[in-house]
């Protein structure tokens, strides 16, 4: 605790001294993000940072509905085939360069052919771009693509500059280049990542700090603690735990907003030599842990009964939860007949990676406990959040507590994560049936034809179990009083716009 509470000073006195004008924003974030580049990034609080650094084509609202960004406004053709886009004027990157069609056509290039680049399957529809005029792009789809404006609210439709990525091609994360209202300035790994105001954007009015630095601190109590000195200003995912306590406090105000996303543990199940395993093999190891677990007992325990129990991608309360499957009751003498069936009478081993901040650590003790009355010996690997990330990617893991922030459309989800191409498919799931149906929820407009091929891709999902799904949460918010202006939003992003500092 003394090494966490010196580094966290170190990062404190370098924020203070950062931040010695009134107009920086400090933001506590639950871990560092990982590398600032939008196409080969995955971390939520990188997608934190990406909202001040990176506009991106279209946005939503807190009602979840897809608005103009960067694309002022745009149309598909009768069959569906065709996007057409008109863009905002006026706009340039932090390099100076300018952002029109060619921008556009030359990012959705390096998103789908960059080695690296995680968003190839999100923009897997796209067969080709036609610049129509300096601000007029035409999309060509090899179908009609219900999820692609969703896709382009997030990561996939986030404009880098082409000169700078050109440039820098797989390490452009070092210095990213943007046309965010705020632009980089500096970053110390799991230190600091420092922004600086970007005076040429084109709505600069309504942001207000000069800087806006980001801080991991992973422990939610030392969050807290620096919340309540007045070191930050905002934390992101408060702890449920904390929840009463920020409420009492008259220098803290706390928002919520429901969480689109989902926490569980994923398995490796075809990624490499460690796949290689009882657990990658059998769907009945995995199918043991799942009724070893109460996950109600896990919201009231970890969480205080703030979230939600899950054992889908979507929510109970989401139009497209498949209620045939509804989250099961703990059974820990099916969860012994089914290891026994498989041929561990007398138990086994799992290793399991977890990342190294407070709540994932918490439950999974409590899941540890639980799946030891059932034989099951779970021994736990805590790993720095982007270190689990790349050990993940690279199928260095047996089984992985991990989770996802969630999306607009059901897509987002799931079709990366279980299709066999998946461009986060860490697991390395891999079932023509599953590639079959969830395709084909991207092709049709029709929501009750979509539920209907997600609800078959779950009949097969919740036999394989490649990941156990174990809760929902609320994204819960604490800022200093000072604070005003902040929206909450069911993305768990930090929108800057708007938002303002009152003077002490």
């Amino acid at each position: 605790m003394k090494l966490m509470e010196m580094t966290l000073a170190a990062a404190l006195l370098g924020a203070t001294t950062l931040g010695a004008q009134a107009a920086d924003l400090r933001i506590a974030l639950q871990s560092d993000a990982d590398v600032l580049d939008p196409d080969q990034s995955r971390t939520f609080v990188g997608r934190i940072v990406y909202a001040s650094l990176c506009d991106k084509l279209v946005d939503i609202t807190p009602d979840l509905e897809i608005i103009p960004q960067l694309a002022t406004e745009w149309s598909f053709s009768d069959d569906g085939k065709q996007m057409t886009m008109k863009l905002r004027e006026g706009v340039t990157f932090h390099d100076g360069t300018p952002f029109n069609a060619e921008a556009v056509a030359a990012n959705i290039k390096r998103s789908q052919t960059l080695d690296e680049s995680r968003r190839k399957s999100e923009l897997a529809s796209i067969t080709g771009t036609e610049v129509l005029g300096e601000y007029e792009i035409r999309m060509d789809l090899k179908d009609a693509d219900a999820t692609l404006l969703a896709q382009l609210a997030d990561r996939a439709g986030m404009m880098i500059s082409p000169a700078a990525a050109d440039k820098a091609g797989a390490d452009f994360g070092l210095n990213p280049v943007c046309s965010g209202p705020f632009k980089f300035k500096e970053r110390v790994a799991q230190d600091r990542i420092v922004l600086e105001k970007f005076a040429d954007y084109y709505d600069a009015d309504k942001y207000h700090f000069d800087t806006v630095t980001f801080l991991p601190i992973p422990d939610t109590t030392v969050r807290l603690a620096n919340l309540q000195s007045g070191d930050i200003d905002i934390l992101e995912r408060l702890a449920a735990t904390d929840l009463a306590q920020a409420k009492a406090d008259p220098n803290i105000q706390v928002e919520s907003a429901v969480s689109l996303g989902y926490q569980g543990i994923t398995f490796n199940v075809g990624n490499g030599d460690k796949a290689d395993n009882p657990w990658g093999k059998d769907k009945r190891l995995r199918q043991a842990l799942s009724y070893a677990i109460d996950r109600e007992a896990i919201n009231q325990v970890v969480f205080e009964g703030a979230f939600a129990a899950g054992n889908q991608p979507f929510p109970p309360n989401s139009p497209w939860y498949d209620k045939e499957f509804a989250v099961p009751k703990r059974d820990v003498a099916k969860a012994k007949a089914l290891l026994a069936e498989a041929g561990f009478p007398d138990g086994i081993d799992l290793e399991v990676q977890v990342p190294n901040t407070t709540v994932p650590l918490q439950l999974m003790q409590v899941v540890q406990s639980m799946a030891a009355e059932a034989g099951i010996r779970i021994s736990l690997t805590s790993k720095e959040f982007a270190t689990l990330l790349s050990d993940q990617s690279a199928g260095d893991y047996q089984a992985s507590q991990i989770g996802w922030s969630g999306r607009v459309d059901p897509d987002g989800n799931i079709h990366q994560f279980m299709t066999t191409d998946g461009g986060i498919n860490d697991s390395k799931f891999s079932n023509p049936e599953v590639d079959k149906l969830l395709n084909a929820a991207r092709r049709s407009n029709d929501q009750a034809e979509r539920k209907k091929s997600y609800d078959a891709a779950r009949k097969i999902l919740n036999e394989e179990l490649p990941i156990v799904y174990l809760y929902h949460q609320t994204w819960i918010w604490a800022l200093n009083k000072s604070i005003k202006g902040f929206v909450p939003y069911p993305d768990g992003m930090i929108r800057l716009e708007g938002v303002t500092k009152e003077a002490s």
